[in-house]
């Protein structure tokens, strides 16, 4: 049990840390959530470590009125149970007077804390959390809450986000004007390298990286866990990290690794998933069973990350590009598959029951490799009945007409802006 007196500390010294107004960069995301703040369900903001989410829920502050807040990724809290929820809101009342709405931040550290949040909704309150572990908040508001909450899933900066960090400002015109043009292109290889967590762009320090990474693996996987074979999971975060974009199966990571059972990769690998470190892309296929049997893609949430643990020095550009696209391609919330047949095709987008979009990724377009991309694309189109596909590369640009069908090939930086530049 932890105290009335601790409590009452914490929460004051936590409120004058978020009476202080900072300079925030304006997230794509700020105005659905901030037009979420009338539906009456909870609002939850999950991701990986330090991509954003305490400060959006400051920012959502800001534009509220009678509320309170608690953050419970705080070593004083480490005592603290679902039953010291009711001193909590008494000193919540206390500090912050009667409040209507609650902002709670990495929730899920307390166990049974869907009971507490559930007592609140009942009661009229509007509440908004934050959490780092995907599996947990969705298996317990699952349990709690069904249908009584809404997830946003949130991610390191967009390139769009990252300009708005650098302070460089981006219009249409500046897709087409020539010395903006070669502006983006040079800002979007170092965003390509240096990924988008906030905190790395703002002091570069690999260090800061390496205990991130060394908090995410330990706090959210291993102790959360119970995992006692510790060098395990570090070695199957490095193949991972090394492998991004490429096919995978249980059963060859588990050969790799040295396991008995491919049962413990697959749950290692959701656990890392949990955590929002990587992500399993299935393959697209119209037999669930097959499916579901296929190899898989892995991605990883932050380039810079992939880079610290797994990559060479030299990483491979084409497949840090389609770990982009793939992020990105999340972030707007699509369905994704890849297809596999005679031929490959990276991406492809579903919207209800169909196929809607074919997406093929590679740095560069050449001899060697032109017949493949296209003929993977094709294949894929020709499959789901497209009439249009898109091959995304570094910097080319181009338009063809192939077999009565036409691809759109343009730069990833341009693809990643049209949508949001004004």
């Amino acid at each position: 049990m932890v105290s009335s007196a601790l409590l009452r500390q914490l929460v004051v010294q936590q409120k004058a840390q978020i009476e202080k107004r900072g300079q925030y960069i304006e997230r794509t995301i700020f105005r659905t959530l901030a037009g979420a703040l009338g539906d009456e369900r909870v609002l939850i903001l999950a991701g990986i470590r330090r991509c954003g989410k305490s400060t959006l829920l400051k920012q959502l502050m800001q534009s509220s009125t009678g509320f309170c807040y608690v953050n419970f990724d705080d070593e004083r809290l480490l005592g603290f149970h679902a039953a010291d929820f009711e001193i909590l809101n008494e000193v919540l009342l206390e500090v912050y007077g009667p409040s209507g709405t609650y902002f709670f931040d990495e929730i899920q550290n307390v166990e049974k804390f869907e009971t507490f949040v559930r007592r609140l909704r009942d009661d009229g309150k509007k509440v908004i959390i934050t959490g780092s572990n995907a599996a947990l908040l969705s298996q317990e508001f699952g349990t709690r809450l069904t249908g009584r909450y809404k997830l946003f899933e949130i991610f390191p900066f967009s390139f769009e986000e990252y300009l708005r960090f650098r302070n460089i400002t981006c219009r249409k015109e500046s897709l087409y004007l020539s010395e903006e043009k070669a502006t983006l292109i040079r800002e979007f290889g170092r965003y390509a390298e240096s990924g988008g967590l906030p905190e790395y762009l703002r002091n570069n320090d690999p260090d800061y990286l390496k205990t991130l990474y060394d908090n995410i693996l330990y706090r959210d996987i291993i102790a959360r866990y119970a995992i006692r074979r510790q060098r395990i999971v570090r070695e199957l975060v490095g193949i991972l990290a090394s492998t991004i974009t490429l096919p995978f199966t249980y059963n060859a990571l588990k050969k790799t690794l040295g396991l008995t059972n491919a049962i413990t990769v697959k749950e290692y690998i959701s656990y890392l998933s949990s955590a929002y470190l990587f992500f399993e892309l299935q393959r697209f296929d119209f037999s669930i069973r097959k499916q579901l049997t296929s190899p898989r893609k892995i991605y990883g949430i932050d380039t810079a990350l992939c880079i610290l643990n797994g990559f060479s020095l030299t990483p491979d550009k084409g497949r840090i590009l389609e770990n982009i696209v793939y992020i990105e391609l999340k972030r707007r919330g699509s369905e994704i598959f890849y297809y596999a047949q005679e031929r490959e095709c990276d991406f492809v987008l579903k919207d209800k029951k169909k196929i809607i979009t074919a997406i093929q990724v590679c740095h560069e377009l050449t001899e060697k490799n032109r017949d493949r991309e296209i003929s993977g694309l094709l294949e894929a189109m020709g499959a789901f009945g497209l009439k249009q596909g898109l091959i995304l590369t570094h910097v080319q640009e181009d338009e063809m007409a192939v077999k009565e069908k036409t691809i759109i090939i343009k730069p990833v930086w341009k693809w990643l802006l049209e949508e949001g530049v004004q």
